[in-house]
């Protein structure tokens, strides 16, 4: 089909879709439709187009409920019967429920607008993440979904163009964020402009806001609250201008005198700046899927806003390209007068490169070895190196970075050698700070290693031998090999030592290390709130809240939950996640991560009884009616589903399945309900002696209790493997097939007769894991040191199934314990923090900390920015990118820190002579 034929046949849907509106179209139609469109609109997008942002909330339940399975096939059920839910697994079936109106209100930020003139009037909270907060639908699927479900408020973005050839498009969800100050009135004003609006266009909205004429003002980059350049070339755009996100505009009124700018008593009537070529960047836009079952597929534009890099396409010229030029008394400097202090250009999302560029160039030792004669080190031979061009490109990087008085340098001949060498950080995307620096430290050494021909060498096992006599022995194995000035800076050693479970073999041996992956441990406990269900009809539901392992396990929250519900030795706990009414999945692996479990996340814990020959559950989902039109109502699921044991061989009879329903309902009964139904009370009244049960299992405990209770009959379906409902009548002894079931479902069907005897708030009030109270400004008092990260890594450990040690005493694969001692320690110590979201930076001992990168936003995306301390002026400088301002230390305590760099103490002497050196015993706060 052709492009202009597909548009049509959208624009037909999109007719028909409006045509229908009043009727309500099935989820099917609904689906087919906003596939198609979506398809269609943004394979036609173009710079100036519109995406709504909508709440990946509200856009989830859409998907749920238009991608629901075929419907069951139920005699009882006309066409208002549930269909089994696309978002279930085997362990539950149901029907997601149509969505209400369209709430974007968990997007919007609580303030008041900050620029009264934008065009929406309406603020979105900074910190959201495309696909965890919202997703970015074309304008023609946000008028569809608006005129059947309405609601709101509509947030609009404009695509904009971005790439080498201008070619490339992305959706400008955060456009900048100004501060406008006046000079010499002082007034100030906060706005919103587009990237690609002219210097012209910022000129024009400041005079509107602050009722100047045109010609009567002047606008100035004022980055860091200095006058950086005059802002005088109306057609150039923010972007080639190279102004940031939430960066200050110095908005200066002319002398009348000559039209001339009164600038700390000196008059200038341009920045002298000559623009250099500009340099423009390829942004490729990430591509993110919205699937639908069936069929809907749609690639978006790439979102690129505060949590995405900014791209920097210009460089900031100055006379003399070459000169110390500080222009006099002007008050218009370069930024990176002095050396050290020169910025790296952005290329479009390079940021994870220029701030581990950055920390690595002002390691004084690095510094040095580059600015001098480097060239004989080179091993042009090295196979595993890349024949001496990425040391040669890092060198010239460095050395241009160190020269005095030079602008921004744009690293874009380091980054063409990168890409050639590690094809993973090609393209435009965001990647991981530490993985680059990584590559580059090994890459470095190899190219730079001083042994031209690596011997062979054989470490032998300690055997029992002395720690210094096999530490040194693997250290000179070691260093035969490999001889760099990275080892000579970066590289460490730590001891390893495994103990196999079986014969008790010990295996020592001590490695190399170039930095330390540390677990953050600034909480070793979590509380998690859980509710617990019988299924013997002994007790109501209950909700107990445990506390667990950090870093635990699944196995550590049954072994919790079993303790606070006082289990006996013949019960055994399923622990599953509800869902939408459903059970989402059994919790049931004990070695997976707790981490896997969200705080919002919905948890329920079953007793049921042990089974020696293994169970087969009885999974009860609970069903009322809803209204879905004027003349229209289905069964859909609501409540927490319940779960039994079934003892069965290859059959049961569907009577035992409504005693056992019945049994597991009874805590819920109503005191003073009485059997009033015309049904006879001998079949469905009471629940059947223990021994009658057939092939399925009651505690004997759920009889005597359900007998004291007179329970109505209860409408219930088994859902067979074909996704077929059978009605399950009190006293019908029919024979159910269970061979080819791996677990029961039945579903109750509450009618309102029904829900009036019964107390069902028990299971509609599902707690979340954890809740969170009330924001509070009361800042975290107990401090997180380092060392005990460092315990944390450095501490015993199983090894995991995958990963086995074969024990050469017993001759087989043994899960070892593992335990890590720091042995030797290098002059630079590199520390990259795992949890870097949780990161924080820190004071020390035997190492001082003199430079940091930092990452703002989630994996994959957002920002990375550099703290180094110049060791010569003893002052800490940011570096963001291009700019680089002075920071005071207490600022240096980040919340972003991620990848931490210590150089050795002066004070520090000891060498490695003692343990106490080689203990990283850095006890120092974080604090936050």
């Amino acid at each position: 089909m052709t492009e202009v034929a597909t548009a049509s046949a959208a624009a037909t849907g999109i007719a028909m879709a409006t045509e229908k509106a009043a009727k309500e179209l099935s989820p099917e139609e609904e689906r087919v439709l906003i596939r198609d469109i979506a398809l269609t609109a943004e394979a036609n997008t173009k710079e100036g187009d519109s995406f709504f942002l909508i709440t990946q909330k509200w856009w989830q339940h859409w998907i749920d409920y238009v991608n629901q399975d075929q419907q069951p096939n139920n005699s009882n059920n006309n066409e208002g019967s549930s269909s089994l839910s696309g978002n279930s697994d085997s362990n539950g079936v149901g029907i997601s429920k149509r969505p209400s109106g369209i709430d974007n209100s968990d997007l919007i930020s609580d303030g008041p607008a900050e620029d009264a003139n934008s065009d929406d009037g309406v603020e979105i909270h900074d910190t959201l993440l495309e696909g965890r907060d919202y997703v970015l639908l074309p304008q023609q699927v946000w008028n569809l979904l608006f005129s059947w479900y309405g609601g709101g408020p509509a947030l609009s973005r404009k695509v904009i163009n971005s790439g080498l050839s201008q070619t490339e498009f992305a959706v400008e969800v955060y456009p900048l964020r100004l501060q406008l100050l006046v000079t010499p009135k002082g007034d100030r004003s906060t706005i919103r402009i587009s990237k690609k609006e002219t210097i012209g266009e910022l000129h024009r909205r400041a005079c509107e806001i602050f009722h100047l004429n045109l010609e009567q003002v002047c606008i100035w980059d004022y980055y860091g609250h200095r006058k950086h350049a005059l802002m005088n070339d109306m057609d150039k755009t923010l972007d080639d201008a190279n102004i940031q996100m939430d960066q200050d505009i110095l908005v200066e009124v002319l002398n009348n005198v000559n039209d001339t700018l009164v600038t700390d008593g000196t008059s200038i009537t341009d920045n002298g700046f000559a623009d250099k070529e500009a340099t423009s960047v390829l942004l490729e836009p990430s591509k993110s899927s919205l699937s639908i079952a069936g069929g809907l597929s749609a690639n978006k534009i790439a979102s690129k806003g505060y949590s995405a890099e900014q791209l920097q396409n210009q460089t900031l010229g100055c006379p003399n390209k070459e000169s110390d030029n500080h222009f006099g008394n002007s008050g218009v400097s370069t930024r990176g007068t002095f050396g050290g202090l020169t910025g790296l250009l952005n290329l479009g999302n390079t940021c994870f490169m220029n701030s581990a560029i950055q920390c690595l160039v002002h390691t004084p030792e690095f510094a040095r070895y580059f600015r001098e004669d480097y060239h004989q080190e080179i091993n042009w031979q090295n196979p595993l190196g890349m024949v001496g061009e990425l040391a040669l490109a890092f060198g010239e990087l460095l050395r241009k970075l160190w020269a005095p008085g030079r602008t921004p340098v744009a690293p874009r001949p380091f980054k063409a050698k990168l890409a050639r060498f590690a094809p993973q950080f090609s393209g435009y995307n965001q990647h991981d700070s530490q993985e680059l620096l990584a590559f580059l430290l090994d890459g470095l050494h190899e190219d730079l290693n001083r042994v031209k021909h690596k011997p062979y060498v054989n470490s032998r096992d300690a055997d029992g031998r002395p720690d210094e006599e096999v530490a040194d022995e693997y250290w000179a194995n070691h260093i035969a090999r490999n001889d760099s000035i990275i080892v000579d800076v970066c590289q460490g050693q730590y001891k390893s030592t495994l103990v196999c479970p079986v014969c008790n073999k010990v295996s020592v041996t001590f490695d190399p290390f170039m930095y330390l992956s540390l677990p953050l441990q600034f909480a070793t406990t979590r509380s998690m709130t859980i509710t617990i269900f019988t299924c013997d009809g002994s007790a109501l539901p209950s909700t107990c809240t445990i506390t667990v392992p950090k870093q635990g396990r699944y196995r550590d929250l049954i072994q919790a939950v079993s303790n606070a519900c006082s289990l006996k030795q013949t019960e055994e706990i399923k622990l599953v996640e509800i869902r939408n009414h459903l059970i989402h999945r059994f919790l049931d692996d004990s070695f997976v991560s707790l981490s896997t479990i969200k705080d919002d996340d919905h948890l329920a814990a079953y007793k049921i009884q042990k089974s020696a020959t293994g169970n087969v559950l009885l999974q009860l989902i609970h069903r009322r009616q809803e209204q879905e039109t004027s003349d229209a109502q289905r069964w859909k699921p609501f409540g927490t589903p319940l779960i039994s044991s079934l003892l069965c061989d290859d059959v049961i009879r569907s009577g035992v399945i409504q005693t056992i329903v019945q049994t597991m309902l009874t805590p819920l009964l109503k005191e003073g309900i009485e059997y009033s139904d015309d049904s006879d009370p001998s079949t469905s009244g009471m629940a059947r002696d223990p021994s009658d049960h057939g092939s399925g299992e009651v505690d004997t405990n759920c009889a005597s209790t359900s007998i004291n209770k007179v329970l109505p009959k209860l409408p219930l379906q088994l859902v067979d493997e074909s996704k077929t409902c059978i009605d399950l009548p009190a006293g019908d002894e029919k024979a159910i097939n269970l061979s080819a079931m791996s677990h029961v479902v039945v579903y109750l069907d509450w009618t309102s007769k029904l829900l009036e005897k019964f107390n069902i708030n028990y299971l509609e009030n599902l707690p979340e894991v954890f809740k969170y109270g009330p924001i509070t400004k009361k800042a975290r008092t107990e401090p997180l040191s380092l060392y005990t990260c460092l315990e944390a890594f450095l501490r015993e450990e199983p090894l995991v199934p995958e990963d086995m040690w074969y024990c050469p005493q017993c001759k087989e694969q043994r899960q070892a314990s593992k335990k890590l001692d720091l042995w030797r320690l290098p002059e630079v110590l590199v520390i990259h923090l795992k949890r870097f979201s949780y990161s924080r930076s820190m004071k020390h001992k035997l190492y001082e900390l003199y430079a940091l990168t930092n990452h703002y936003g989630g994996m994959g995306s957002g920002h990375y920015t550099a703290h180094i301390k110049l060791l010569d002026e003893n002052k800490w400088y940011n570096f963001d990118d291009s700019h680089i301002s002075p920071i005071n230390e207490e600022d240096v305590k980040s919340a972003a820190a991620y990848v931490l760099f210590y150089r050795r103490a002066k004070s520090d002497t000891s060498g490695t002579s003692s343990a106490g050196s080689r203990r990283a015993r850095d006890k120092t706060s974080y604090k936050y």
